[in-house]
Formats: structure tokens, sequence, C-alpha cells
């Protein structure tokens, strides 16, 4: 069992900067893949990242290419997503997921809000 805790969201302004974070529980987190998924209003839930175990095979969508970094600290059970150019389109709730395969993801966290203003 793996709970996930994010944290780090918040409201700018175009153009800026945001690391969220997501604090995970559990011994299996080291060997889980995990990745950042976003939903906004009336939207779709999007991937936008994701990091495997051993912080290689990490893949991007392309509208965060270049702008976002997803990393990950096992040792302190924590994954990141570093988030610079931020542009309106970007706002919405991130989540951070992680599961035993890879794009297969069973743990959700409860989200963390990102707001980005023109």
């Amino acid at each position: 069992q793996v709970q996930l805790v994010e944290s780090g969201g918040g409201t700018v302004q175009a153009g800026d900067s945001l690391r969220l974070s997501c604090v995970a529980s559990g011994r299996a987190f080291t060997t889980y893949y995990t990745a950042w998924f976003r939903q906004a209003p009336g939207k779709e839930r999007q991937f936008v990242a994701s990091i495997g175990y051993s912080g290689d095979r990490i893949y991007y969508t392309d509208f965060v290419k270049g702008r976002f970094t997803i990393s990950r600290d096992n040792a302190n059970h924590t994954v990141y997503l570093q988030m610079t150019s931020l542009k309106p389109e970007d706002a919405a709730v991130y989540y951070c997921v992680a599961g035993p395969l890879e794009h297969s993801f069973s743990y959700w966290g409860q989200g963390t809000q990102v707001t980005v203003s023109s």
C-alpha cells in the first residue's frame, strides 16, 4: 500500500515557476513508477510526466516539454515536478500517481491546485 500526499500548488502569474512535491509512504515506493497527471475544470485528465523507479525512463507530454522537469528522491520517498514558464492553460489540479507497472498507476494522491493568472 502506498499513500501519496502532494504539496506546492498555489496561484502564480504567467511566466512564473512552481515546484510540486509528492511524499509517499510505504517501502514499495522505491520500486514503483511515478507520474504526474492534471485535470482542469470541464476537461479530461491529462498525463503530464512520468519517471521510472531508478530515475530513468522519463517521459513528458508535448505541451510541457522544455518547461517541466520530473525527478525523484527515493531516499526521501519524494517525487517532484518543477514547472517553469507557466501558462494560464497549465492551471489545473495536479495529481501524483504511482504503481508497480510503467503507465499503469494504482495509487493516486488527493491533488494540489495550480492557478496561473495572465
